[in-house]
């Protein structure tokens, strides 16, 4: 029975793959299609019917294979081994037996000279990674391509984009996994396409939302992000936060918003306004976002798999989302098509991937070693530095509202480290009763 409902799905699947719901691009220019079709809304629906088409027959697949006998058969080939560490990831009591030290040695174990290069390298790598993929994000999206006609076009594919950025991510962190001593993996591997989902959404959103805002108001929203992280830490790892981890997540937030809303970088960008279709998408993102990493937070709690394992279960989820999504679409001859008008795309997404590749091996890793709020700060403050160093390279004007800003920010992320290291030092001299 249940191997006739499988087959009956599979074959499902098939036939939505046999015919793109788009027709071709590869021979028309993308404004030459309907102006409904370019709507952010409709690319929202058709992207989320075809990951429908993954996750709806993947959760019936699932729910069928765990209520048949199939994992309890004695027979323990590699099929079936298989299909019980998607299914099921490693049996309870293995899981308690198994210790097997993770890639990166534990926070705790470190002396705080340790943690603070780890976390200062952590903060270089992620900032110099996203400062590239930011302007390379803009370029893309926000800055016309110029054809030999004289005429000029957007590249409006953002899910393309992130297609991209999977691809190398996976080759990336297969290379590192297959030379490295990895522990034994014991999570069901379905797990991964939670944080996979929810991380195309919100790259999705964030892509889509430089055709509506600009790039330094996508900043200014990013600024608060670290209250929405703490409220969805307390909802998906079930963590408390004191009174005063409220406060200075609040005052880093409001510092980087004085500093933000006054830099000339901020105010200077004219043409873009910040429409409902703009606060819609970035709430989106900022939705997703922070689910992402609560949800890798809550599995590198539960599981302890390393970083690189992180990143290679969720990419390759990524990669079936988007590619499920763009063959649909037709979005990958319409990525072809816009190619072949501009080489110079190659080049820039090429570079995109490489930086986003590189800067995911720092985000699973600072998650990995210090939680989701701290990588959240991380990369809160990364959008200060940014345009602190475009004010002081191009001579940019700083408010006087602007430097209390920077000081309340820095101020209350030397309050939070400090509350931190005093909190973990009594809690280890603490005697266990």
């Amino acid at each position: 029975m249940s191997a006739d409902c499988l087959l009956i799905l599979f074959t499902i699947v098939a036939t939505i793959y046999s015919q793109p719901l788009i027709p071709d691009a590869s021979s028309k220019k993308q404004e030459d299609s309907p102006r409904w079709l370019n709507a952010w809304v409709v690319q929202l629906l058709l992207n989320l019917l075809g990951y429908a088409s993954v996750l709806v027959p993947g959760y019936i697949v699932i729910q069928l294979i765990k209520r048949s006998s199939y994992l309890k058969h004695p027979d323990d080939g590699f099929v079936r081994r298989s299909v019980r560490l998607f299914v099921q990831g490693l049996p309870s009591s293995e899981l308690l037996a198994v210790k097997s030290p993770s890639l990166f040695s534990g926070i705790g174990e470190k002396s705080l000279l340790k943690q603070c290069a780890s976390l200062s390298f952590c903060s270089a790598g992620l900032l110099t990674s996203y400062l590239i993929w930011g302007l390379l994000q803009e370029r893309i999206m926000a800055t016309k391509y110029n054809q030999g006609d004289g005429s000029e076009e957007n590249f409006r594919n953002s899910l393309f984009l992130e297609f991209m950025n999977r691809i190398l991510a996976v080759f990336i962190a297969v290379i590192i996994l297959f030379f490295q001593n990895s522990p034994t993996h014991k999570a069901p591997v379905y797990m991964y396409c939670y944080n996979a989902f929810s991380n195309v959404m919100s790259s999705w959103f964030q892509y889509e939302a430089l055709k509506y805002v600009s790039f330094p108001l996508q900043v200014l929203a990013k600024a608060c992000k670290v209250i929405p992280v703490m409220l969805m830490s307390r909802i998906i790892m079930k963590k408390t936060y004191t009174v005063l981890e409220y406060m200075t997540g609040f005052m880093i937030s409001i510092g980087l918003f004085m500093f933000l809303v006054n830099s000339e970088d901020t105010v200077r960008v004219k043409g873009h306004e910040a429409t409902a279709s703009g606060v819609i998408l970035m709430s989106g993102y900022l939705l997703f976002d922070t689910f992402t990493v609560n949800w890798q937070g809550k599995l590198f709690q539960t599981y302890q798999m390393t970083s690189i394992q992180m990143m290679v279960g969720s990419n390759l989820f990524a990669i079936v989302f988007a590619s499920v999504s763009l063959l649909e679409q037709g979005g990958f001859a319409e990525a072809y098509a816009f190619m072949s008008r501009h080489p110079s795309f190659i080049f820039h997404i090429s570079i995109l991937a490489a930086a986003s590749s590189v800067g995911q091996l720092f985000i699973y890793y600072t998650i990995h070693e210090f939680g989701p709020v701290t990588f959240t700060i991380i990369m809160t403050v990364r959008q200060a530095i940014s345009i602190l160093l475009s004010c002081i390279f191009f001579h940019h004007p700083v408010h006087f509202v602007g430097l209390v800003g920077v000081v309340i920010c820095f101020g209350a992320i030397f309050v939070r480290i400090y509350y931190t290291g005093y909190k973990r030092s009594h809690s280890v001299a603490s005697p266990v009763k």
